[in-house]
């Protein structure tokens, strides 16, 4: 390492904030990805039912494969972003980055999104472009955490990076059709157990300090052996999805996984934390995460009767959907020196997240209503995730350094 590296890896998080002279939307990387990722989701879901019902789709790209793609690549892959780049630099010890490297981030993750809905590019050139954002972050994580030697926490480097190689597959699948189930199977596999490892660290250590400053006398339940098996049965039963995605083993193996992560939830005293919607929101989003994979083992050992878009629903607006963004919320308070407590909006976000995430496991269960129930789950969802944009991003736009955010 030369003189001038290790002068710049000596200074402190705070020096570079203090030393940034940019927007402070670019201050950090959480600002940027959470505030386009927020008005990305509430724009994307309403288009693509829309579409869906023939309602109108102005550039015709609003297909069942870009609705996928985008909630899995292009919405989670933004908050993944911009909750990592903070998360990484704890986990290293290196400060996080600042202005140029974060508007190239956002930029090319933006430039994807445009790529895959604006109707005048060629098919190849929006792959290239939506393929470069992931690969290039991956490597960014790698780097640091190679840089810091540290192994502890490379679970979500290894998501991060096979993430990429899933989309990349995703857009192969026009040459090998079998890569277009595949990809959508990886890629919700890694997301659902990127969310079950670093919530099964979140969710109890969230509570935990909830419950400290309301003085209860009992604690979550520490990490302990239960966890630990049904943290490995449950990615074993992720992995066996990915080979044997109709096999009944699988689907058994995914019961379980959902039982235990409900028992893993169930010491964590969730119910004690009813006054703080960013901290019982957390669990509900790990319930729905438990949810999900009852849901998704049940389509396959009884597809007559539990229909796989149900349980896909239940993991990705009910676990994914819930858990990112009331982690967005939270984080937004945290890193910008406010008081990590919901208000009377932030609880009407909560609420209404979830009602969009229930109405739309129940549309795949009512046919005879679905049009209805997928029509008001699309609303609700998005009328979340614009008062998050209302309340939060004047938060995530405008400069408010004080020692929290410099943590």
């Amino acid at each position: 390492m030369t003189r001038s590296r290790a002068r710049e890896t000596q200074r402190t998080t705070a020096q570079i904030v203090r030393g940034y002279r940019g927007l402070a939307l670019f201050s950090f990387g959480f600002r940027p990805f959470f505030l386009l990722a927020g008005g990305f989701a509430a724009l994307a879901v309403p288009l693509w039912i829309g579409a869906m019902l023939g309602l109108g789709d102005m550039t015709g790209a609003a297909t069942r494969d870009w609705h996928v793609h985008e909630m899995l690549f292009g919405y989670t892959s933004g908050v993944i972003a911009g909750y990592m780049i903070i998360a990484g630099a704890n986990w290293t010890g290196h400060y996080p980055v600042a202005g140029a490297p974060v508007m190239v981030l956002t930029g090319l993750w933006l430039a994807g999104r445009l790529a895959m809905l604006w109707p005048g590019l060629d098919n190849s050139v929006a792959v290239v472009i939506d393929a470069a954002f992931l690969p290039l972050f991956a490597a960014a994580l790698w780097r640091e955490q190679i840089a810091a030697r540290n192994g502890r926490n490379l679970v979500p480097c290894i998501v991060v990076a096979l993430l990429a190689l899933a989309n990349i597959a995703f857009h192969l699948r026009a040459f090998q059709s079998e890569l277009g189930s595949a990809s959508e199977r990886l890629a919700l596999g890694l997301i659902a157990l990127l969310i079950m490892v670093m919530g099964g660290r979140l969710v109890p250590s969230f509570t935990r300090n909830w419950l400290a400053q309301c003085g209860a006398a009992r604690e979550p339940a520490p990490y302990d052996r239960l966890d630990k098996a049904v943290a490995i049965l449950t990615a074993g039963a992720l992995l066996l999805w990915q080979i044997a995605p109709y096999a009944p083993v699988t689907g058994v193996l995914l019961i379980v996984g959902g039982i235990g992560t409900w028992l893993r939830l169930a010491r964590w005293r969730g119910w004690e934390t009813g006054r703080e919607p960013l901290v019982w929101g957390l669990h509900l989003g790990y319930f729905w995460l438990a949810l999900g994979f009852v849901l998704l083992g049940g389509a396959i050992c009884f597809p007559a009767y539990i229909p796989q878009s149900g349980a896909v629903h239940a993991l990705t607006a009910g676990g994914i959907g819930v858990m990112t963004l009331v982690m967005m919320m939270r984080t937004t308070l945290s890193h910008t020196g406010r008081d990590r407590r919901g208000g009377a909006a932030t609880l009407a976000a909560c609420l209404t997240i979830n009602a969009a995430a229930g109405l739309r496991v129940a549309a795949s269960f009512a046919s005879a209503d679905m049009v209805m129930l997928l029509t008001i789950s699309a609303l609700l969802w998005s009328a979340a995730f614009l008062l998050f944009v209302a309340i939060y991003g004047p938060m995530l736009v405008t400069r408010r350094a004080t020692r929290r955010e410099l943590r």
